[in-house]
C-alpha cells in the first residue's frame, strides 16, 4: 500500500467535499490556501523552496495567491492527481518518502478544524508507517522545542525527539504523535507527562518542519 497515495486520495475527496472556504488547522488558512500550498509544492519548484527558505517566503506567497485564484475544482484535480511526470515525487519511493506524513497531517488538518470532531480508524499498517517516519524524523520536528522531549507509542517504543531536562513524555498512537510533533498539539489526543509548567511548554513550542 502506498499511504500517501492513499492520504492523497482521501484528503482530495475531503476537499470536494467541504469546500473551498472552510477552516484548516494551518495557521489561519482556508481549505482553498491549504490547496493552493499542495499545488505549489508539487508544480512549482520555483517558488517551493520559500516554504522553508525565509527570504523566499514573498515569493513563495505571492505564488500560492496566484493559484488559490484557480477554480475550485482545478485545484482539487491537482491535488488528487499528484505530482507531474517531470518531478521526482512522480517516482513511488520519493512519494512515499516526502508525502506519506504531509498528506496524512493536511488530512487531519481538514478534519478536525471544525467544531466537532473525533479520530478515524488508522489502519494499523499506516499507524506503523507513521511510526517509522516519526522515529526517522522526530528531531527535525522538535529541534525548537524548549525542554526535553520523548515520544512513546503506548506499547511499541519510543523515541527521543530532543534530549533536555526537564523532560516531558508524549504517549499516544503514531498517529496522534505525528499531529503533536507537526505543530498540531492542541488537536492530537495524547497523554503528555510533566509538570504543569513544563507541560505547557511544550504544548505551545514550535513544532514541526
Amino acid at each position: 500500500m502506498n499511504w500517501a497515495r492513499h492520504e492523497r486520495a482521501e484528503l482530495a475527496d475531503l476537499l470536494a467535499a467541504v469546500g473551498p472556504d472552510s477552516p484548516t488547522l494551518c495557521g489561519g488558512w482556508s481549505t482553498r490556501d491549504l490547496a493552493a500550498h499542495l499545488v505549489l509544492r508539487e508544480r512549482r519548484p520555483d517558488a517551493a523552496a520559500g516554504i522553508l527558505v525565509k527570504p523566499l517566503a514573498a515569493y513563495t506567497a505571492r505564488v500560492q495567491e496566484e493559484l488559490a485564484a484557480h477554480s475550485w475544482d482545478e485545484l482539487v484535480s491537482q491535488v488528487r492527481s499528484g505530482p507531474p511526470a517531470w518531478s521526482p515525487g512522480a517516482w513511488e519511493p520519493v512519494d512515499e518518502a516526502i508525502n506519506t506524513v504531509e498528506f496524512f497531517v493536511h488530512h487531519e488538518d481538514v478534519r478536525r478544524a471544525g467544531a466537532t470532531w473525533e479520530p478515524r480508524p488508522i489502519d494499523v499498517d499506516l499507524e506503523d508507517e507513521l511510526w517509522r517516519r516519526l522515529r526517522f524524523g522526530s528531531r527535525i520536528m522538535a529541534r525548537h522545542c524548549p525542554v526535553g522531549l520523548v515520544l512513546r507509542r503506548a506499547g511499541n517504543g519510543e523515541v527521543q525527539a530532543k534530549a533536555g531536562d526537564p523532560e516531558v513524555t508524549v504517549t499516544g498512537p503514531a498517529s496522534e504523535l505525528v499531529l503533536f510533533a507537526s505543530g498540531r498539539q492542541s488537536h492530537a489526543r495524547v497523554d503528555v507527562t510533566a509538570p504543569d509548567d513544563v507541560a505547557a511548554q511544550v504544548r505551545t513550542a514550535r513544532l514541526g518542519i
